[in-house]
């Protein structure tokens, strides 16, 4: 992709790159995660300095727009309702806290070759395969959520854990891993012919779809996981406290 910038204009060069950085991050493959062109061939593609265009990044990575990684590169940050919190549940741990008994109805283990979007947000090859899980999950009256996980090989997960054990539980007594940050995206979107068979609702029906972005102590992706929700059986409620 060739981009350039108006090297005529009265409009200051960093003013341009900044506009052409938010035109190139609402680009699809860079919202699911894909890295923004390296800065040293952008800015030579640009005809401007480093310091420019950095200029402009930064602007930015201050809106929350883009995150860096030292060593890895700069990528689109998402739109999240994200809760950073030492003591956010995972959804076993939720509904028991709620008094709702939980039935498994359905668990899937497997090790996949991770699609794009996953290997970018766990910044691995697409060769690396990783464990996925999928789960459909309700009460004594059906099922209202199917879930699908997949987990960094960091973690260490083998896929002959004890998943009926809350997913939380098992990466801090069993590997050491303690989850501390989870972002999320809430959308609406309407059932197909696969999500409707595994909730018991007709194709086209709403659902509730939420992908999950889950990191460790140090902010490091462990797991990648995203859920469908019958609308018509669970509510998803956030609280926010001003300090």
């Amino acid at each position: 992709m060739k981009f350039s910038l108006d090297h005529k204009s009265p409009v200051p060069l960093h003013l341009q790159a900044e506009a052409l950085l938010r035109t190139i991050i609402s680009d699809p493959i860079y919202s699911e995660g894909e890295l923004l062109p390296n800065e040293v061939d952008l800015a030579k593609q640009l005809a401007i300095s480093r310091t420019t265009l950095r200029q402009a990044l930064n602007k930015l990575v201050y809106e929350g727009l883009l995150i860096r990684k030292k060593g890895i590169g700069t990528k689109v940050a998402g739109t999240f309702l994200s809760s950073k919190s030492s003591n956010w549940l995972s959804f076993s741990q939720e509904m028991e806290a709620r008094g709702i008994p939980i039935k498994n109805y359905e668990l899937h283990i497997s090790w996949v070759q991770p699609e794009k979007h996953v290997a970018n947000f766990f910044e691995i090859n697409q060769d690396k395969k990783v464990l996925k899980m999928e789960r459909l999950r309700g009460t004594a009256e059906g099922p209202f959520v199917y879930f699908t996980s997949y987990f960094h090989p960091r973690v260490g997960l083998t896929g002959e854990e004890d998943f009926k054990r809350p997913l939380y539980e098992i990466f801090e007594k069993d590997y050491s891993v303690i989850a501390t940050l989870s972002k999320e995206e809430i959308s609406a979107k309407e059932a197909d012919k696969f999500i409707a068979s595994k909730l018991e609702v007709k194709l086209g029906s709403p659902i509730l779809f939420r992908k999950r972005f889950v990191f460790d102590q140090g902010e490091r992706p462990i797991e990648y996981n995203v859920g469908y929700y019958r609308s018509d059986s669970f509510v998803y409620t956030t609280e926010s406290r001003r300090d």
